[in-house]
C-alpha cells in the first residue's frame, strides 16, 4: 500500500506540475495576443507622405486576379506575421488601375518605377490592362521605368510598356513561349488496380485524358497548339512593336540563339542588351541613382524619393458610399472553379453566385449588370443554375454583359451564354463546350489485399460508391446522361448564339479557343476589357450618369472586426520576407494540384463542364 501511495503522490504531483505549466503557457499566449492587439489598435503608425517629385514603386506581389480569395481571418493574420501563407500571394487588378490612374492625375507623382521580381503570374488581359493605364500615364508627360534581376514572360510583357527596361548585370530575360503539359496516370492506376469509368461527348474533351492515357492524344495536341500559337502570337506582336524587335527574334532557332549568345559572350545579359530586349545593364545601386536623378535622394531613408504600391493605394481609394449616384451598374465577379452549393470568394459556387445576381436583380437602383467570368467551369448543374439567373435578370429588363477575363470556358462559357452580350480579350481562353463524367472504383485494388464488399438493395440499382464495380446498365444510363446534359449545352450555344445545332456542333466538341478566334466563330460578340464592358452595359440601361458597384459576399461584423484589427497588427509585427524557394515546389505544387482537382467535384448528377488544360505556362 505505501509503495501504491507513494506512486500515486508522484503521478499526483506531475500531472499537477503539467497542468500549472499548461495554464501558464494558455495564459502568456492570450495576454501576449492582447498585448499585441493593444498596440496595434492604439499605434497610429507613420502618417502616409506622397513628396513632391516622387516615383511610384509598382511593386506588386504574387498573382494578379479579379477577385482575392477568401481567406479565414485568423490563418491570414498567422501567415501575415510570420510570412509563411499557404495561401500564394494576390493583388486585385482593379486595385493596380486605380493606383496608375490616381498617379496619373497626381501633379507630385512624377514616374512609376515597375519592380516585377514578385509577380509570379498574371493572364495577358490584365497585364494588357494595366498597361492601357501605363499609357495614359505616359500620355500625361510622365515617365515609367521597369527594373529587374531578370524578367519573366508575364513580368516583361508589363516592364515593355516601360520608357526603359534596366537589367541587372547578372541577369537575364526569358520568353520561352507557351506550353501546356500535364501529368498522365494510366500506367499507375492500371498497376494500383484502380478501374476508370469515363462518360463524355466531345472529340476534344480532354479533362479525362490523363486518367485513360499515358500520353496526350493527337486531337488534343492538334487544338491545343493551336489556341496557344494564337495567344503567343498576340504576346509577340505586342511586345515586337512596343521594344521594336523582329517577331523573327520570338521564336529563333537553338543553333541562330548560340551563335548570337556566343556572340555574347555567353552572357545573357549582354545578350538581351546586345539584340534589344532591355535599354541599359545596372546594378541595384546603379537603378538607385538613375532614378534619384529624376526625384531626388532621402537622406534620412538611403533610397530615391518615392512611395510603395501598397501605401499610396491606401491614400487613393475611394470608398464606394463616397460616390452617390443613384444609377449603379453592377459586377459580379465569377472567379474559380464551379462548384455546387455555397462557395467563399476565389471559387464559384452555384448558389451563392446566384444569390448575388438575385441581389442586382431586387435592387431597383441597379440598371444593368456585368458578370465578369475568370473560370475554366466546373459542376453542369451549378452552371446552369447561375445561367438561370441570368435569365431572370434579363426578365426584369435588366441588361446582362459577360465579360470574359484570362478563362471562361466549359461551364465559364455556359453562364456567359445569356448574356445579351459576350466581351472577351483576344488572348482569352474560352470554348470547351463539352461535359463529361468521371468515376473511380477500387474494387480490385481492395481485392488484391484481401478486402471486399458485399450486401444487399431493395432496388436493382447497385450501390455508387468506389468499393464496388459498376455494372454496364448504369455505365449506359450515365453514358445517356452525360449526351442529354451535352445536347442541353448546345441547344443553349444555338438558341442564344443565333446557330443551328449542326453549327454550334461544329465550335463544340469540347474544342478550346481563344478571344479573337471566338469572335471569328460567333461565339463572342466583341473584344475589350471590363471597363469597356462596363460602358456597354450602361449604353444598353440607357443610363449616362452612374457608379460602378461591386457586389460580393460581405463579410459579417464579426469578420470584417478580426480582418482589420490582425490585419494592422500583423503588419506592426511581420517577421521579414520569405525566401523559400526550394526546388522541390514545383513537383509538390503540381502534384497538389492534381489532387485539388478532383476535390472540388461535388456536381449531384457527377457531370462537369470543365477545361483543366485551359491554362498557360
Amino acid at each position: 500500500m505505501t509503495a501504491k501511495s507513494g506512486i500515486s503522490r508522484m503521478f499526483s504531483a506531475l500531472w499537477t506540475s503539467i497542468n500549472v505549466s499548461r495554464k501558464i503557457l494558455l495564459n502568456l499566449i492570450f495576454f501576449g495576443f492582447i498585448g499585441l492587439l493593444i498596440i496595434a489598435i492604439s499605434s497610429e503608425g507613420e502618417p502616409i507622405v506622397v513628396n513632391d517629385e516622387t516615383a511610384l514603386v509598382l511593386d506588386l506581389s504574387g498573382v494578379v486576379v479579379e477577385q482575392k480569395t477568401a481567406i479565414n481571418p485568423v490563418d491570414e493574420f498567422i501567415g501575415e506575421a510570420v510570412n509563411q501563407s499557404n495561401q500564394p500571394a494576390e493583388v486585385l487588378l482593379s486595385d493596380v488601375l486605380t493606383v496608375i490612374e490616381a498617379a496619373t492625375q497626381d501633379d507630385r507623382v512624377k514616374l512609376i518605377v515597375l519592380d516585377l521580381k514578385n509577380l509570379t503570374g498574371a493572364g495577358l488581359n490584365k497585364l494588357e490592362s494595366i498597361g492601357d493605364k501605363l499609357i495614359e500615364f505616359k500620355q500625361a508627360g510622365k515617365k515609367v521605368y521597369a527594373i529587374g534581376d531578370h524578367f519573366n514572360k508575364s513580368q516583361y510583357f508589363l516592364a515593355s510598356y516601360a520608357d526603359e527596361i534596366m537589367l541587372n548585370p547578372m541577369g537575364f530575360v526569358l520568353l520561352d513561349g507557351y506550353n501546356n503539359y500535364q501529368i498522365y496516370f494510366k500506367s499507375a492506376l492500371e498497376k494500383l488496380k484502380v478501374s476508370t469509368h469515363v462518360f463524355r461527348v466531345g472529340t476534344y474533351k480532354s479533362f479525362v485524358e490523363p486518367f485513360i492515357r499515358d500520353d496526350m492524344s493527337d486531337e488534343a495536341k492538334a487544338a491545343n497548339k493551336a489556341w496557344l500559337g494564337d495567344i503567343w502570337d498576340y504576346y509577340k506582336t505586342a511586345v515586337a512593336a512596343r521594344r521594336k524587335v523582329q517577331i523573327s527574334n520570338f521564336d529563333e532557332q537553338i543553333s541562330d540563339f548560340e551563335t548570337k549568345f556566343k556572340a555574347s559572350n555567353y552572357d545573357f545579359a549582354k545578350y538581351a542588351l546586345n539584340y534589344n530586349w532591355v535599354d541599359k545593364l545596372s546594378s541595384r545601386e546603379q537603378i538607385e541613382q538613375t532614378i534619384a536623378e529624376q526625384v531626388g535622394w532621402q537622406k534620412n531613408k538611403q533610397t530615391y524619393n518615392k512611395i510603395q504600391f501598397s501605401k499610396y493605394l491606401q491614400l487613393v481609394k475611394v470608398p464606394e458610399w463616397a460616390n452617390q449616384e443613384p444609377n449603379k451598374i453592377a459586377v459580379i465577379v465569377a472567379r474559380g472553379s464551379i462548384q455546387d452549393g455555397n462557395r467563399p470568394a476565389g471559387e464559384i459556387g452555384g448558389d451563392s453566385t446566384a444569390k448575388l445576381l438575385e441581389r442586382a436583380r431586387l435592387d431597383d437602383s441597379v440598371k444593368a449588370v456585368v458578370i465578369r467570368i475568370d473560370s475554366p467551369g466546373g459542376s453542369a448543374f451549378a452552371s446552369e443554375i447561375i445561367r438561370r439567373e441570368l435569365d431572370l435578370l434579363k426578365n426584369a429588363n435588366k441588361p446582362v454583359i459577360a465579360s470574359m477575363s484570362s478563362v471562361a470556358a466549359s461551364g465559364g462559357y455556359w453562364i456567359a451564354s445569356s448574356a445579351d452580350e459576350i466581351w472577351a480579350h483576344p488572348t482569352t481562353i474560352t470554348g470547351s463546350i463539352g461535359v463529361f463524367g468521371m468515376f473511380l472504383t477500387v474494387e480490385k485494388s481492395l481485392a488484391e489485399i484481401g478486402i471486399h464488399t458485399d450486401g444487399v438493395s431493395t432496388t436493382e440499382w447497385p450501390a455508387l460508391t468506389p468499393t464496388l464495380a459498376l455494372n454496364n446498365s448504369v455505365k449506359r444510363v450515365l453514358q445517356k446522361s452525360t449526351e442529354t446534359t451535352y445536347h442541353k449545352f448546345l441547344t443553349l450555344v444555338s438558341e442564344n448564339r443565333n446557330m443551328s445545332l449542326d453549327d454550334a456542333d461544329a465550335v463544340a466538341q469540347g474544342r478550346v479557343w481563344s478571344g479573337q478566334k471566338a469572335l471569328e466563330l460567333g461565339l463572342v460578340d466583341k473584344l475589350g476589357n471590363l471597363e469597356q464592358a462596363i460602358k456597354s452595359a450602361a449604353a444598353l440601361a440607357n443610363v449616362t450618369k452612374f457608379k460602378v458597384t461591386v457586389i460580393e459576399k460581405e463579410l459579417t461584423p464579426q469578420e470584417q472586426f478580426l480582418k482589420e484589427i490582425l490585419g494592422k497588427t500583423a503588419q506592426a509585427f511581420s517577421v521579414g520576407e520569405n525566401h523559400n524557394s526550394s526546388s522541390i515546389n514545383p513537383i509538390v505544387n503540381q502534384l497538389a494540384k492534381e489532387y485539388h482537382k478532383l476535390t472540388r467535384f461535388n456536381d449531384p448528377q457527377n457531370i462537369y463542364a470543365l477545361c483543366e488544360i485551359c491554362e498557360v505556362n
